[in-house]
């Protein structure tokens, strides 16, 4: 069916839809006048004359020519409406005013065009989804690659039996003699210091080291310790982390001595 041509029996007018809308947008009739709610009413009794003539012929199913006509006539009506709108209010009234008829009928040819386009897309984007249905998509991540599966060449059996029977065999023990540390004695370092203290009265510690490993060197500085205690050397260091200087201490008298030596 076509919507302009649906039949229409008002107070203030008679005859098809496209005759009502020529005669609105040419201002033949008022606007004010036409119960937008009568041509609903009437194209709904059209449709339903239109479905009880299918159901005695055996065809109950909606065709997609009824769906158009619903649409154009979506659009059509919507666009009444819009102008019975706009008649309520001043500004809007002066406004339609200034709109010629050729341009209204313009504007209404835009709107019915742009609800074609978007019905043809949504017949197209339905198709799609009709020839697409089978197929899924992977919900998660796809993959960077697909996984290199890398065949094994072929292996000799008494390669690997003589591999295997390498790695059933226990492992020797291992040695940890080279880990033992091994302290030279103590009086070694201090008959050393007390010799070069016996030939010059001071001398730097960090010099006399030479070679000697960390352990040695450690075994030194405990020797220097044990002379310090003694009291035959006196230690000093002018700073953090500056040489050590270790100096020959001179011994007192005893008092017994210095008598024995005045009398």
């Amino acid at each position: 069916m076509r919507v302009a041509e649906l039949e229409l029996d008002l107070e203030a007018f008679e005859g098809p839809l496209d005759l009502l809308l020529t005669l609105v947008l040419k201002e033949e009739i008022d606007l004010a006048e036409i119960d937008v709610a009568d041509i609903v009413l009437a194209f709904i009794e059209e449709m339903l004359g239109r479905s009880r003539a299918e159901d005695d012929a055996g065809e109950c199913d909606l065709g997609e020519n009824d769906l158009e006509s619903c649409g154009e006539f979506l659009v059509l009506v919507s666009a009444l409406l819009e102008l019975k709108a706009r008649l309520l209010f001043d500004d809007e009234a002066a406004e339609l005013a200034e709109l010629e008829p050729e341009e209204a009928a313009e504007e209404l040819a835009r709107r019915l065009a742009a609800y074609r386009r978007m019905k043809e897309a949504a017949a197209r984007l339905a198709s799609r989804l009709e020839q697409e249905q089978d197929r899924f998509f992977r919900l998660g991540p796809a993959p960077l690659r697909p996984s290199v599966e890398r065949p094994v060449d072929p292996q000799d059996p008494a390669a690997l039996a003589a591999a295997m029977r390498a790695l059933a065999t226990p492992p020797k023990t291992v040695s940890l003699a080279h880990m033992s540390l091994r302290y030279p004695p103590l009086e070694q370092f201090v008959g050393r210091f007390r010799s070069l203290l016996a030939s010059r009265s001071r001398f730097d510690f960090e010099n006399e080291l030479g070679d000697l490993s960390r352990v040695e060197q450690a075994v030194a500085f405990l020797a220097l310790l044990e002379l310090g205690r003694l009291g035959e050397i006196a230690i000093s260091q002018a700073a953090p982390f500056a040489p050590i200087r270790v100096e020959r201490r001179t011994r007192e008298r005893s008092p017994a001595w210095k008598s024995a030596r005045s009398a």
